[in-house]
């Protein structure tokens, strides 16, 4: 039975229409192939949500499904309230990609002023003044703090590590303040140290300023400890909802068609054992981006 606006108090009638991220059986065909079907999900202001699944199973192309990038051949999305295209420049976006270049020059701090050069599809800002000057540098500096990297975002990026190199570029995809941040594989190519540091990051960016996240990646165990909700495609079909509902041996063994094992160690934490492995090169399985 589905309420009728007038039935439902304030509150809950607000936080419906303001959900960061709304998607309602969405489905998505290239080249004559459906790429998913049936896709529901709700990500709500500062919840972190995984897309996880194997090579090929459209994690990438609901992403750019979100972004406005990718079109529906059934259902719809909402995102901030506005249709994708119109939530654009509150959005920020990190696609996926490689460590930077070695021999780059550029300073990390510099790096992170870039995300204010417009938004992420590189449109030009006026000339500043002043004051406008003066907030930007403050809040680059504050976005530095908040991902952990004051201490070399004076050093060329060629000079840092994968990890260092990350949180420059979340950085970057926060100056600009966004509602919504998307991050594509940002663990991708990191050891597992920087990994389980890169997810803890985020998680707490989400607490901070409070802005929803939705991460692609692969393997989910570095990510479980800081999850609200999941996503997880395969085969064309998504399984979506909170961790501890999704999570679990008997629903991913039929969504993967493979036997799939859940752990809990004796502190608590979920392990999954059996998912697909991400290859070590990644090559150019992803669509292009902007």
């Amino acid at each position: 039975m589905t309420e009728t606006a007038t039935s439902e108090p304030v509150g809950a009638q607000s936080e419906r229409c303001t959900a960061a991220v709304r998607i309602s059986g969405a489905s998505v065909r290239l080249g004559g192939r459906i790429i998913f079907a049936d896709v529901d999900l709700t990500v709500d202001s500062g919840q972190f949500v995984a897309i996880l699944g194997p090579n090929g199973a459209g994690k990438s192309t609901l992403m750019r499904a979100i972004l406005g990038l990718a079109p529906l051949a059934a259902g719809s999305v909402q995102v901030l309230g506005d249709t994708p295209a119109g939530a654009r420049s509150r959005v920020g976006y990190l696609p996926q990609q490689r460590s930077l270049d070695r021999a780059a020059g550029v300073r990390g701090v510099d790096l992170v002023r870039l995300g204010l050069d417009g938004t992420r599809w590189g449109l030009p800002l006026p000339p500043l003044g002043k004051a406008r000057r003066r907030s930007e540098r403050n809040r680059i500096a504050e976005v530095i703090e908040l991902v952990g990297a004051s201490a070399y975002a004076g050093r060329a990026i060629g000079e840092l590590s994968g990890g260092e190199q990350q949180r420059l570029l979340i950085a970057q995809a926060l100056v600009r303040r966004p509602e919504l941040l998307i991050l594509d594989e940002p663990l991708d190519s990191l050891d597992l140290p920087n990994q389980a540091a890169v997810a803890a990051l985020v998680r707490g960016v989400t607490s901070r300023e409070r802005v929803a996240v939705l991460l692609v990646a692969h393997d989910v165990n570095p990510l479980l400890p800081h999850l609200d909700r999941v996503v997880y495609l395969a085969g064309g079909r998504a399984l979506t909802g909170p961790v501890d509902e999704v999570i679990t041996a008997p629903r991913l063994s039929a969504l993967y068609g493979a036997p799939i094992e859940v752990l809990r160690t004796s502190d608590g934490r979920l392990v999954v054992v059996g998912l697909p492995e991400a290859p070590h090169h990644h090559g150019d399985r992803h669509e292009p981006q902007p």
